[in-house]
């Protein structure tokens, strides 16, 4: 596991030294790149995001990464805003995202509290990033848009509605929460990625 090439994309919206810190916990030193070949050459690839996603997709954009990242062929993990860029498109500024995954982000109501911030329960866990994480496990959400559940979701949560806190489609997987600062389960599950 240690000897592994882990790359963090860089495009200035990604909560980045948390998943660094997280990621040496765990005996890994990754590379913080937004570099093309040194992001091809990973092992695996981590996309975190934090912020708007109009402003993000730019970002990503000046950098071809808006390309790149859908062309990846090794495991990559999308975090947060990375989740929902990988979408097809979101509410949030009327934003095209990259189409990973076929599915659309759509804005919480405002029945309750919005964002939706803080722990909450992981329900309906399948696949191999949940490995050794039980049902109902906390873990750390902070965002005011989401993905309803779909065929490509591997856990859900409930907040106003049930929605996806996980999704996989063949080497890409996302996580809505951030498993960075989700304690001992976030640690498992950043594991189990890097095991993949």
């Amino acid at each position: 596991m240690k000897d592994q090439k882990i790359v963090i994309i860089d495009y200035d919206a990604g909560n980045i030294q948390s998943v660094k810190y997280a990621l040496e916990r765990l005996g890994i030193t990754p590379v913080v790149s937004n570099n093309e070949e040194v992001i091809r050459s990973a092992d695996k690839v981590i996309f975190p995001g934090v912020g708007e996603a109009a402003w993000a997709m730019n970002s990503l954009r000046k950098n071809g990464l808006d390309k790149l990242i859908p062309q990846l062929t090794q495991p990559v993990l999308g975090i947060c805003l990375g989740m929902q860029l990988m979408c097809e498109s979101s509410e949030e500024s009327n934003t095209k995202g990259l189409g990973i995954f076929p599915l659309q982000v759509k804005r919480f109501t405002n029945e309750r509290k919005v964002p939706h911030m803080g722990w909450n329960q992981l329900d309906e866990l399948k696949g191999s990033l949940f490995d050794g994480v039980q049902e109902k496990e906390y873990t750390y959400f902070v965002h005011s848009y989401y993905v309803p559940c779909s065929e490509e979701t591997v856990a859900s949560c409930n907040y106003i509605l049930d929605f996806s806190a996980s999704l996989q489609k063949d080497n890409f997987y996302a996580c809505q929460f951030h498993p960075e600062k989700s304690g001992s389960v976030g640690v498992k599950i950043l594991e189990n990625f890097v095991n993949l």
